[in-house]
């Protein structure tokens, strides 16, 4: 029988997706929201995505939750979708697949895929927080940069070969990949807002590194890998932890876990749960240089706080640095106001194009 969603979660009425978004995602994000159409008139250009041949193979091969269907499922879905007061409610599907793992696919109408791996592993609460980070990438629309990031990945097999070419297209694809990175940190606090639960928030995580067996695994003693994962090692091993995340769309769970637990312990999720957030109808009103500000000081913050080995010694070669570190928190928006100012430039009239160059 379908549990019945608890009506004693707070509600966000008319919340904005940036209430939940990491400073250097919600920079790029405001920069490709400032140009109104944007994302409709890529769809029509790009097509990359086949957002309808995806779902019409999800349709084929896996069970699309409703009220006959994965109930459970159904009702968590539904009061995700109330407490973050989304305006509509994407379809959701359980992919039969050993792979913990869930996605959320499309552009147009963005829908969910929670693979039966996931569902063996997560109990009713956790899968409420899987559902509401998914939710949190809908509502985002974190598919037109990651349509973006599918177009110069492939882009990058074909001329990845060529010195120069090849390699400013994978500094634009490392700034990419870093924005997606951030977006699954921006779907995490979505997710908690969804379940209200930081200890059920933190057990995903530990699932996804550990698997089912949570009772063999102490939540402060995960927490610390994080900070012992940065503070170990010699300079080398502060170039390998580069390396080894600079390809990757999602972040480690451990410093996923510990991220999370810094957004609570800042205060910013206790702010949020009291009703002070960004609403959907201020969200002409955000300007994007205050974003690249925020994101800038965000990334310095963590620059200044490092205990990294490699960190540690840029910290010591200058104070000049610090700058650096700034432009690295507006590099993902400076990306996408490259996208925006390309979109523009493309919609002029010949004319324009030539007074522009003039």
């Amino acid at each position: 029988m379908a549990a019945a969603p608890d009506r004693t979660r707070t509600v966000f009425p008319e919340i904005s997706s940036r209430a939940w978004e990491h400073p250097a995602d919600r920079a790029a994000l405001v920069t490709l929201r400032t140009l109104k159409g944007f994302d409709t008139v890529f769809r029509s250009l790009s097509g990359l995505l086949r957002e309808r041949q995806h779902r019409l193979m999800y349709l084929a091969t896996s069970v699309r939750v409703d009220a006959s269907q994965f109930a459970d499922l159904d009702d968590l879905r539904a009061d995700c979708v109330r407490i973050l007061d989304a305006d509509e409610t994407p379809e959701l599907f359980v992919l039969q697949t050993p792979v913990v793992q869930a996605f959320t696919i499309g552009m147009d109408k963005p829908f969910i895929v929670i693979t039966t791996g996931l569902l063996d592993v997560m109990n009713y609460e956790e899968q409420r927080f899987v559902i509401g980070h998914e939710l949190g990438h809908a509502l985002s629309g974190h598919a037109v940069y990651r349509t973006v990031l599918m177009h110069l990945m492939r882009l990058a097999g074909t001329i990845g070969w060529m010195p120069v070419g090849g390699w400013a297209l994978r500094a634009i694809i490392a700034a990419l990949m870093e924005w997606q990175r951030k977006s699954e940190l921006s779907g995490d606090r979505a997710g908690l807002l969804c379940c209200q639960d930081e200890h059920a928030a933190l057990r995903v995580q530990m699932k996804l590194a550990g698997g089912a067996r949570v009772g063999e695994i102490d939540t402060d003693a995960f927490l610390a890998q994080a900070a012992e994962y940065e503070a170990s090692g010699d300079l080398r091993d502060g170039v390998l932890k580069l390396l080894n995340i600079e390809l990757l769309a999602h972040p480690f769970s451990v410093l996923r876990a510990a991220e999370l637990k810094r957004w609570v312990d800042s205060g910013a999720y206790a702010s949020i749960l009291s009703g002070d957030y960004p609403r959907r109808g201020e969200d002409d009103d955000a300007k994007v240089t205050d974003e690249f500000r925020t994101a800038a000081r965000t990334y310095r913050k963590n620059f200044d706080a490092s205990t990294d080995p490699l960190i540690r010694l840029l910290r010591e070669v200058g104070g000049g640095l610090g700058g650096a570190v700034e432009a690295v928190g507006t590099g993902v928006g400076d990306v996408a106001s490259d996208i925006r100012d390309r979109f523009i430039r493309r919609r002029r009239s010949p004319e324009d194009r030539d007074e522009a160059d003039e």
